[in-house]
């Protein structure tokens, strides 16, 4: 079993950063990619960034130059460095490791106010 504990999230106003935390634990092994996906009310869920077990990233448009992903594979963890935040950050993100299959984390609400 494979348990995902996201931390970091919480309220901000507009330009204001925020360090979201994702630690695996559990039966790990061969990660292929971890990332962030983000659902903001009433839209679908989206992906925010994805970084590989061999350092490729991947940023979505809205967030590039932004938000930072990164990595400690020693630790099983994932980070993103959310940074100039924007209102239409808003939203619930969720943390997930693909190995065999993909693993979600419950998700930590990061709310951006002007």
């Amino acid at each position: 079993q494979v348990k995902l504990v996201e931390s970091g999230g919480g309220s901000v106003q507009v330009g204001g950063s925020l360090r979201l935390s994702c630690a695996a634990s559990g039966s790990i092994s061969d990660i292929n990619s971890m990332g962030w996906y983000r659902q903001a009310p009433g839209k679908q869920r989206e992906l925010v960034a994805t970084i590989t077990s061999s350092g490729d990233i991947y940023y979505a448009d809205s967030v590039k130059g932004r938000f930072t992903i990164s990595r400690d594979n020693a630790k099983n963890t994932v980070y993103l460095q959310m940074n100039s935040l924007k209102p239409e950050d808003t939203a619930v993100y969720y943390c997930y490791v693909d190995m065999v299959r993909p693993y979600w984390g419950k998700g930590t609400l990061v709310t951006v106010s002007s």
